[in-house]
């Protein structure tokens, strides 16, 4: 095949990110030129007015073109990165554990991101969160328990694509036990191959009955399926397991080719050849390195390798050629929908939010709530979630003083709070907000100590509940905005 040609499968292939609130010129000329996706960020992001009339430029290039976004709706999310999600996430959803509810939630966002013009989501996270001190996944998964997120798996597939939108059960073949970031690292998971049928997998299987249109790659070590190539890079896993087992005809999709758990020991561009070779259709690429040269680098050595020999011409038109069925899916998906852009938020997510609170109350704790009047709120920030995007706000403090004016806030990283962070609260009701308090040592210090000198204290937990303390606790599972406003209607007798 012409090397013309050639190129052209190779942009196909291709799912760049890119910098700007409109296409750049790049784009648009490759999207002439082959190129079958991209995928939008937090940063391409202003108001649903202005993402509509950025796809709208992208469909005028190419009709069929698949723009795809990592919207969780959950902490992590795009759309209202500015704002924080009016819906709840997953492990939210997953304490409430009602199918339908996690559904209609999906098919919501479905709706809304098919009226923005976004034609595949990369969600949702089928992982099971069966390690309590993973680092990156926690509230994003739907829960411990392997039946309880395979059954919300495929609802929260059935509800998206329902809306018309293709969804991505990410990351295969499960990101969940794990203390390692594949950001930063290559994570192993030990399990062997009856454990990982019985938790790990199993979410995956019930995507795949439930019609997932794609499959997002993990870049994780797991020997027991395959003991010397990541996920990712396995044709053990995503030909022999996800393919040929798991019955999935699919697009498989890489996480980002320039994660370090690949890139550090495979190359940028060594990794997307290995991923495509092993049977990936597309490579999601750009959340770091979002320009031209870097998708120029990435096609390149595509088609360098097909002409080396080292990947097989007919691998990369079968990818080619399931990134252009996905395509055609997302296009019918949408025909003859009405285009409704959102609003201030979504009211079936406020609502699932507030079915996901639970409050524990041990002795002494009966009348600390509702919260008579204004409060001082602590806010104990942990270190950052590489995949939650850093301009995404949370916390109590604000939809509390909408409620109770008057009410004062600070927030403490580890480096700065004080010996007392309770101090400059006198005469104030005492709300003390953590994430995963389980998971660092000096925010159980602190806030042993705020309880200390106010036992009275009212304690918010917006993470994963695996250490419940105070008088009264609350849990949200999750620290979205509607978990805020949840919690907040909930400890003024608002609820």
């Amino acid at each position: 095949m012409p090397e013309g040609n050639l190129a052209s499968l190779a942009a196909a292939v291709l799912q760049p990110g890119f910098v700007g609130t409109t296409p750049p010129p790049w784009v648009c000329r490759w999207l002439g030129e082959g190129l079958g996706s991209v995928v939008l960020f937090a940063r391409n992001v202003v108001d649903p007015e202005q993402v509509a009339a950025l796809t709208a430029t992208l469909r005028a290039e190419r009709p069929d073109v698949v723009v795809a976004i990592d919207e969780e709706a959950g902490d992590v999310t795009r759309i209202e990165s500015g704002r924080g999600s009016s819906r709840p996430g997953n492990f939210a959803l997953g304490a409430v554990d009602d199918p339908a509810l996690t559904e209609e939630v999906a098919r919501d966002l479905g709706a809304e991101l098919a009226a923005l013009g976004v034609t595949l989501n990369y969600a949702p996270d089928a992982d099971v969160n069966s390690n309590a001190d993973n680092p990156v996944i926690g509230v994003r998964s739907f829960g411990a328990d392997p039946a309880l997120v395979a059954r919300h798996t495929a609802a929260w597939v059935r509800g998206l694509q329902t809306g018309g939108v293709a969804a991505c059960a990410k990351h295969f073949p499960g990101h969940g036990d794990t203390r390692v970031d594949s950001h930063h690292d290559l994570p192993r998971i030990t399990g062997d191959r009856p454990r990982l049928d019985a938790v790990e997998l199993a979410p995956f299987r019930a995507a795949v009955a439930a019609g997932v249109q794609a499959v997002m790659t993990g870049h994780l070590l797991v020997p027991a399926l395959d003991p010397e190539l990541p996920a990712t890079l396995s044709g053990r896993i995503l030909t022999g397991l996800l393919r040929d087992e798991f019955g999935f005809s699919g697009v498989i999709v890489t996480d980002a080719v320039e994660m370090r758990a690949v890139a550090d020991r495979y190359g940028f561009a060594g990794a997307a050849v290995r991923a495509l070779t092993a049977g990936a259709d597309a490579i999601c690429v750009g959340g770091e390195r979002a320009d031209e040269e870097s998708a120029r680098h990435l096609r390149d050595a595509i088609v360098a390798a097909v002409v080396s020999g080292d990947l097989p011409e007919e691998r990369l038109a079968e990818a080619a050629k399931r990134v252009g069925q996905l395509a055609a899916w997302t296009v019918a998906a949408r025909a003859d929908r009405p285009v409704r852009l959102p609003d201030e938020g979504s009211g079936v997510g406020f609502a699932a939010a507030r079915r996901a609170v639970r409050v524990t109350t041990a002795r002494g704790g009966l009348g600390l709530l509702p919260l008579a009047g204004p409060a001082h709120v602590v806010e104990f920030e942990p270190p950052r979630n590489i995949a939650i995007g850093s301009e995404t706000p949370w916390g109590v403090a604000a939809p509390l003083a909408d409620l109770l004016p008057g009410t004062t806030a600070v927030r403490y990283a580890e480096a700065d709070v004080p010996r007392d962070p309770t101090a400059g609260a006198a005469g104030r009701h005492v709300v003390l907000v953590v994430r995963d308090l389980h998971r660092h040592r000096w925010m159980r210090a602190a806030v042993d100590r705020a309880l200390a000198a106010r036992p009275d204290a009212v304690v918010v937990e917006l993470g994963v509940p695996e250490l419940v303390t105070g008088r009264v606790h609350l849990a949200t599972h999750g620290a979205t905005r509607a978990a805020g406003v949840a919690a907040a209607e909930i400890l003024t007798g608002a609820a």
